[in-house]
């Protein structure tokens, strides 16, 4: 095995934008991510409409050449603080390389990323079953979010809009 390395996603590279496209359809095939493969329009939509979001970064893992992991984030802000948020939108790691710390380093870039745009905090959602995910997030410092214990801790929620 190579070494692993992660870096920031180009989104004008090319190898970079399939490294991309790849990693999160392999995430979203995963019953992790839902089981189902991405749309035909997201994966030839997905990178240009990241690159037009100024508040979008990705963030790679290679084992030397082989893509092998992506973080997906956006900024956001934070009103209580008055300041940006990032928002960890995808972790993927492939099956064949998980358990090898490769989210914790690929999350470690996006927490630098986020400090180095003013960022008061990290923030993602995790199916309570993907217990592996929740291990490395627990172990690296994220917690559920609450402001008084006697109100419980906040639950995500959607609304699909189409």
């Amino acid at each position: 095995m190579s070494a692993i390395t992660v870096r920031r996603a180009d989104y004008a590279n090319a190898s970079d934008a399939a490294a991309v496209v790849m990693l999160l359809d392999a995430y979203a095939s995963d019953p992790a991510g839902g089981g189902e493969p991405l749309s035909d329009f997201a994966k030839a939509h997905l990178v240009s409409s990241l690159a037009a979001r100024p508040t979008a970064f990705s963030i790679l893992a290679f084992d030397g050449e082989q893509p092998v992991g992506l973080v997906n984030c956006i900024e956001g802000f934070s009103t209580f603080a008055c300041k940006p948020l990032v928002n960890v939108h995808d972790v993927a790691v492939l099956a064949s390389h998980r358990g090898q710390r490769i989210g914790e380093q690929m999350l470690a870039l996006a927490e630098q990323i986020a400090r180095e745009r003013g960022a008061c905090k990290l923030t993602l959602e995790v199916l309570s079953g993907n217990t592996g995910a929740c291990r490395l997030y627990e172990r690296i410092g994220f917690e559920n979010y609450q402001l008084d214990p006697a109100m419980g801790h906040a639950q995500f929620m959607q609304k699909w809009l189409e």
